[in-house]
């Protein structure tokens, strides 16, 4: 149970509202951290403001407060990047996995995107030498919230994963030997096609493929860094495959499909999310996909 916020606490709250509504954002600004050492957030939205008690770790305020490191060389090998927005024993079971089926040079970094219940989890994940941990207040959408982690990283290859998807073995052995081919700029667990007429994709099988699917999706890091992801997607769903047409389509190389020892448990992502979100904001990446693409025989692989 959440412990009720001290009156002289609500009293900041409630100046700060007025302030806002003033238009006096260095006011508002002031008194929010005045809240903060107080032990306390205050959290905005359309219909008003709540107050929950400050978390053991730091919160920064959206992801563009994250440090971009794009111009730093390669550091590590391997990062595996995980996108935190609730769920917490599905993040326990991944991380777990993760932890148990790599290397011990593989680094996870953990972002919690917006205030969720798997906060606390992700801090006490970040307990293992190997797990870093990142929180902000305002959530991003999914293209801002992964390039934002790509920026941050300097591992070689940067592995976007899904909670949802769970290692049983080495997975990531086998994807780093691909990545010793320097023709190639991603691996993945899941690869697709692009029907002939560009209506859907379908599954392909291991070799090279046309586009990857983010359960499981390693790409060079410094590939990725000369091509973002598309802005303005928010939703996963389609972001991926857009995502990697974009790759592809800047010479940065190859794209390949593995069989890995990987299951996949519920995907959260496209089950729990409101279908009517969902179905929109996959439609308009979707559409936006064939804006660019449709036609671009070149790009099809031959069978």
């Amino acid at each position: 149970m959440s412990t009720p916020a001290p009156s002289d606490v609500v009293a900041l709250a409630e100046r700060r509202a007025e302030a806002r509504s003033r238009k006096d954002f260095a006011e508002s600004d002031r008194l929010r951290d005045e809240i903060a050492e107080l032990g306390w957030t205050v959290r905005d939205a359309a219909d008003g403001w709540t107050l929950a008690e400050r978390p053991p770790y730091a919160v920064l305020s959206s992801v563009r407060d994250l440090p971009d490191r794009s111009a730093d060389p390669d550091t590590a090998g391997v990062t595996v990047a995980l996108l935190v927005e609730g769920w917490p024993e599905d993040l326990r079971t991944c991380v777990d996995a993760l932890l148990a089926h790599t290397s011990d040079d593989v680094r996870l970094l953990l972002l919690e995107n917006g205030p969720t219940d798997a906060g606390a989890v992700v801090h006490e994940l970040a307990g293992s030498p190997r797990v870093e941990e990142l929180h902000v207040e305002r959530p991003a959408g999914w293209a801002e919230a992964r390039q934002a982690l790509l920026r941050y990283d300097t591992s070689a290859v940067h592995v976007l994963m899904d909670l949802s998807t769970v290692l049983e073995g080495d997975a990531l052995g086998p994807i780093r030997v691909a990545f010793e081919d320097a023709g190639v700029a991603g691996v993945g667990w899941r690869g697709v096609n692009v029907v002939d007429g560009w209506t859907e994709f379908v599954p392909a099988g291991p070799g090279e493929v046309e586009a990857l699917l983010g359960y499981l999706f390693a790409v060079r890091r410094q590939a990725a860094l000369t091509v973002p992801l598309p802005a303005k997607a928010r939703f996963y769903r389609n972001a991926d495959m857009e995502w990697s047409f974009l790759l592809r389509d800047s010479g940065a190389g190859r794209l390949v499909a593995m069989e890995l020892p990987v299951r996949q448990d519920r995907h959260r992502g496209y089950h729990d999310t409101d279908p009517d979100v969902r179905d929109r904001e996959s439609r308009k990446t979707y559409d936006r996909f064939l804006q660019r693409f449709r036609g671009r025989e070149d790009l099809r692989l031959k069978t």
